[in-house]
């Protein structure tokens, strides 16, 4: 019950009808309107104060939290990495969202080559909610060359990873379902969870303690990044995804790998064989928008057929099917893919390379760990919390993500993420503008720091 109401309080905030600053009734008055237990409404308060949604203090009662507290605290629909700070804005060095800025020459290509494919297309409607044959049919040769059996009817193309994660949260999930997902993670994953008003449960990064936690909390769904991950950068070892992958297979748990960012490896990396090469039953998303561009829109969910199916017909309800120009542009990429990944992984270690001497030299007290590829770099600030510091940041030109919006559990308040995307002299001014945010920046007086976690 706790949760239905938190989903519908959660709408009204998000959508506005509860403005900021509004308070909210105590619980025992709110209890009492509504008939139900006092517990009821504490747990649904204290989901939403987790969330950054409302601000809980004794002696002041409940209150929407303030734009600003809100913009620090969570990633939302309305917080960074979702809205204002995937527009640009005047003057600010926009180190949050982290994706490529241009699209790449071989995308302009890859759509030249395949215009005469698309001037002689007949017969063909358009309309292909599981997405273009061809399309399906070279992701699952990809899949194939990669040591993990697929045949096309194993895929569902999407308009990016986002609405892969979208639609297998409406699928899979329902109000009350337990899902487990590293703490912390990508913050679009959160959100897609939440939305179909799941529970959810945090585990050190690579879901370390898995086979317990499903044990307590008999989830519907876990959710890993096992390939640079977001944001830490880690890659989960060989026996690890085995292990995981078996303890999903024996205990009926879905186990999505988000493989967004598993193209990214710097030039020398080798990831370990996916999940789904230990158990076929793994559902795993992947995606152009990192390793191409992200205004491409193309991207993709690999599953058992009877999933595909279900998905398939979820997404005739609501999208009769993707852009066929991109997704016949995106065959040709995927066959031209090789070189990108060289070139754009070779230069984005070196980008990584120059934040981390940057920040080293302009910010010595900052724990900056080097990661073997993706996009960005987790850092745990020496004191204060990141969601203050993000404001201070931004006071000073710089977009930064706070670490406890990509914490289910709340946790990592004193981590900030950056992403490493930038030319080197944005880079070098943007770290320059960081440094004189942290030499003027104060903690929150009410600040209390996280419980650390053991990782993998």
């Amino acid at each position: 019950m706790y949760v239905l109401l938190a989903a519908r309080m959660r709408t009204l905030i998000d959508d506005g009808e509860l403005a900021p600053g509004s308070r909210l009734p105590p619980d025992r008055a709110l209890a009492a309107a509504l008939a139900v237990g006092r517990s009821t409404v504490v747990a649904a308060y204290d989901q939403l104060a987790v969330e950054g949604r409302i601000v809980r203090r004794q002696g002041s009662g409940t209150k929407v939290a303030g734009r600003a507290a809100a913009a620090q605290s969570r990633a939302t629909t309305e917080a960074p990495a979702f809205l204002h700070l995937l527009e640009p804005q005047d003057g600010v060095l926009m180190l949050a969202c982290a994706a490529p800025d241009a699209p790449p020459p071989e995308l302009g290509d890859a759509y030249a080559r395949t215009l005469p494919q698309l001037a002689d297309t007949t017969g063909d409607i358009g309309y292909h909610p599981m997405g273009h044959k061809a399309l399906r049919r070279a992701i699952a040769e990809r899949y194939q060359r990669r040591g993990v059996p697929t045949a096309p009817d194993q895929v569902l193309v999407t308009t990016g990873g986002q609405q892969a994660l979208s639609m297998l949260a409406r699928a899979l999930l329902r109000p009350g379902d337990r899902v487990l997902a590293e703490a912390p993670t990508y913050p679009g994953a959160l959100e897609a969870f939440r939305e179909e008003g799941a529970v959810l449960r945090g585990l050190p990064v690579g879901l370390a303690g898995f086979p317990a936690a499903v044990a307590e909390h008999r989830p519907a769904l876990a959710y890993v990044i096992a390939s640079f991950h977001n944001p830490t950068g880690a890659v989960l070892p060989a026996l690890q995804r085995r292990r995981l992958a078996e303890t999903a297979a024996a205990a009926g748990v879905p186990l999505v790998d988000d493989e967004v960012l598993a193209d990214l490896g710097f030039p020398g990396e080798h990831l370990p064989p996916p999940l789904a090469a230990y158990n076929d039953q793994v559902i795993t998303i992947g995606s152009l928008s990192k390793v191409v561009w992200g205004g491409l829109r193309i991207g993709w969910v690999r599953a058992p057929a009877p999933v595909i199916a279900r998905l398939a017909r979820l997404r005739a309800v609501h999208d009769l099917g993707g852009n066929i120009p991109a997704q016949l542009a995106a065959v040709d990429l995927l066959a031209h893919l090789d070189g990108l990944q060289l070139r754009g992984n070779a230069q984005r270690q070196v980008r990584h390379d120059h934040l981390r001497a940057e920040l080293a030299r302009h910010l010595p007290s900052w724990h900056v760990p080097a990661v073997p590829g993706g996009q960005t770099v987790w850092i745990r600030l020496p004191h204060g919390d990141g969601a203050s510091f993000a404001q201070t940041a931004m006071r000073h030109g710089v977009a930064v993500l706070p670490g406890a919006g990509l914490d289910a559990e709340g946790g990592s308040k004193e981590y900030v993420r950056l992403h490493f995307l930038a030319p080197p002299d944005d880079l070098s001014e943007a770290v320059r503008r960081l440094a004189a945010a942290w030499h003027g920046y104060r903690p929150r007086p009410d600040w209390v720091p996280s419980v650390p976690r053991m990782a993998i």
